[in-house]
């Protein structure tokens, strides 16, 4: 009979992880930051908000940095971020941001966030496809 009570307590769903100010504000300047060293070229500065996992997958700031260039221009020279949702899916937090590249496009890009004991991190980035728009 006592374990009826604990079974129930094991099928309730897990809560989302917290979002507070703190946190919002904390994740917006990780990628405020990484996003002015990628300007500013200072890649081994943009390397250090990169999580452990991404680190080990690009073993040094310079393959890193590469990979931005090649892959993200819009990341490697950008403007104007704008901060919109910040959401939990799959148990990780997700920022989206817009940014501007160098020719003053929009982009939407899906940024994966993980807290680690010395702060929040960088865990990848996906441009998200661009949203239609009704003629």
């Amino acid at each position: 009979m006592r374990l009826l009570p604990t079974l129930c307590l094991i099928a309730l769903p897990l809560a989302a992880p917290a979002q507070d100010d703190a946190d919002r504000a904390a994740i917006a300047e990780v990628i405020r930051d990484q996003l002015s060293d990628f300007n500013a070229r200072d890649v081994p500065g943009a390397w250090e908000h990169a999580s452990p996992t991404i680190q080990e997958i690009f073993e040094s700031p310079e393959n890193f940095g590469r990979m931005v260039e090649q892959g993200y221009p819009m990341v490697w020279t950008n403007s104007e971020a704008r901060f919109l949702e910040l959401r939990e899916e799959s148990g990780a937090l997700r920022q989206t941001v817009l940014v501007e590249d160098a020719e003053g496009r929009g982009w939407l890009l899906d940024y994966e966030m993980v807290e680690l004991p010395e702060g929040w991190r960088i865990n990848g980035v996906i441009v998200l496809p661009a949203p239609e728009l009704a003629a």
